[in-house]
């Protein structure tokens, strides 16, 4: 087990051990626990109790953070030459179809988020041994597979994200940056908690959410308060 520097040390002396933190409070010692010298990515895990290997256990939504990521993301359009001008308008990165799948095909993923319109999910489902693994295939229920590519282009880039649990049980995502203000990240926070909050299987049996933390990168993780986010433990 590798020792902890010492802003490590610092950094985990200002979290109270087994103490658990109102939304808040908890925000506010995230960014001032940060210690890194770059804009740290803010995280939120949510364990939850379901078996993911279940399929009527199946975790995923997507959710819009009103204060977006904090992120630059890079945005793939596959999509017929009718589209392509759309796509450009709104803000997407990269444009194009068989250029691209041919690229992706030769190692290329150099991007956050694919979009493509139904008529090219055949040739896009070509490349899905590659896309599936990085979690870039297009899928509808996430709306990456849409007629509206302006809409969901500009809907990623405000801070639209997708989500599934995991096969330990746990949903994570960042959720902004230390940069952003305490009150910005709790809305973020709430918004993502709530949104996993509607997604509860109905055929769980049990306690739905049993734990959520908050981290930066390499800081140390904030238990929240479950009340407080309206989790009933």
């Amino acid at each position: 087990m590798s020792k902890l520097t010492k802003n490590q040390k610092a950094a985990q002396a200002k979290v109270e051990p087994g103490r658990q933190y109102k939304l808040a409070e908890a925000c506010s010692l995230i960014k001032e626990a940060a210690f890194t010298k770059f804009d740290s990515s803010v995280d939120i895990a949510m364990r939850l109790g379901v078996d993911p290997r279940k399929a009527n256990q199946m975790v995923r939504g997507v959710v819009t953070l009103p204060n977006g990521t904090g992120k630059t993301v890079r945005v793939l359009v596959l999509c017929t030459p009718d589209k392509e001008n759309e796509a450009k308008e709104a803000g997407a990165d990269y444009v194009g179809l068989d250029e691209y799948i041919e690229k992706i095909k030769g190692g290329w993923t150099d991007v956050d988020v694919i979009v493509c319109t139904p008529s090219v999910m055949g040739k896009v489902g070509v490349i899905g041994r590659i896309l599936g693994p990085r979690g870039l295939m297009p899928n509808p229920k996430t709306g990456t597979v849409t007629m509206d590519i302006a809409g969901a282009v500009k809907e990623i880039k405000a801070g639209k994200i997708d989500f599934k649990v995991d096969k330990q049980g746990i949903v994570s995502s960042s959720i902004g940056k230390v940069s952003f203000t305490a009150e910005q990240l709790a809305q973020n926070a709430n918004e993502f908690i709530n949104t996993v909050l509607k997604l509860k299987p109905q055929a769980l049996k049990g306690t739905y959410v049993k734990s959520v933390f908050l981290s930066s990168t390499m800081g140390p993780g904030v238990e929240l308060d479950m009340k407080s986010v309206g989790v009933d433990a």
